[in-house]
């Protein structure tokens, strides 16, 4: 299923880069790097960036990209325009009402969730504006998240009879169970501020310096090994599924590993020897 969902989404990103060729449409991803950042912002803004099955195979393979990329370091992703993400594009779904679309856009983004997770990346979300449904979604899947001060987020799905089922996945693992259960139940608008203190946010700036805050985590982060981040992302997602005893005979084991390597030696001998360390990523 996921196989078809991934080809199908191809398909309809192929589709609309030849139309927005032929009649001049800007891109629905837009790619950008410095210093070992990746800055990739959803640019359908007339559209509050919903996920279309073509934004979401066009993120898929970016992100795809950047896991084999080696001078990309740190992922960013933003949006253009009033809103970061409204969630699902409800116009796409109810254009063609059959099972099998349906079964192919939730595969299709439950598969887009799970990529930036798996990432050996870490993924920073720069949020604005709203962040519903899907795009609530997309914040609380990303390992960081910073916003601005007046942005708002819901999973509002329970409003209009569509209970925010895979949203509930990622918002569960991200804040308190009986925070997630009344946005889910409510589908009320939150404040940045409510957001940050059920823990869906790290941090929140002025709307004018969100750019500049999330490019200074951003670029802290890229400042480290590769490898050990890698190796540390990987083992903070698998250890949260794992009982208590379970979690510390991995987490040992994954120490033990990450000692052996030699950017942890580098690492540790220049904090003796009172000196930035030169990382080599491996």
């Amino acid at each position: 299923m996921l196989q078809h969902s991934a080809a199908f989404g191809q398909e309809r990103k192929r589709a609309m880069a030849a139309r927005a060729t032929i009649s001049g449409e800007a891109p629905i991803l837009l790619e950008a790097r410095e210093k070992g950042v990746l800055r990739l912002t959803l640019n359908r803004p007339e559209a509050r960036n919903a996920l279309s099955m073509a934004l979401m195979a066009s993120l898929q393979e970016a992100l795809q990209r950047a896991a084999r990329d080696g001078q990309v370091r740190v992922i960013v992703i933003a949006a253009a325009g009033p809103a970061f993400c409204a969630g699902h594009d409800l116009r796409e779904l109810r254009a063609d009402p059959r099972r099998e679309i349906y079964e192919r856009v939730f595969a299709q983004c439950s598969e887009l969730m799970l990529s930036i997770v798996r990432l050996p990346k870490p993924v920073v979300a720069e949020v604005h504006g709203i962040a519903t449904a899907a795009g609530c979604q997309l914040v609380a899947t990303c390992d960081l998240a910073v916003a601005a001060e007046d942005t708002r987020f819901a999973t509002p799905g329970v409003n209009i009879g569509l209970f925010c089922s895979t949203p509930m996945v990622a918002l569960s693992r991200a804040v308190g169970r009986k925070a997630a259960m009344e946005m889910l139940l409510t589908g009320r608008l939150i404040d940045a501020a409510a957001a940050r203190a059920l823990g869906l946010l790290n941090r929140i700036v002025p709307a004018s310096e969100l750019r500049e805050a999330t490019d200074a985590l951003a670029s802290e982060i890229a400042g480290k090994s590769a490898l050990t981040l890698a190796i540390g992302k990987e083992a903070f997602y698998r250890q949260a599924e794992l009982d208590l005893a379970s979690a510390y005979r991995y987490t040992a084991e994954v120490m033990t590993k990450n000692m052996l390597a030699h950017d942890a030696g580098e690492g540790i001998d220049a904090f003796l020897e009172k000196r930035a360390p030169l990382w080599q990523d491996r």
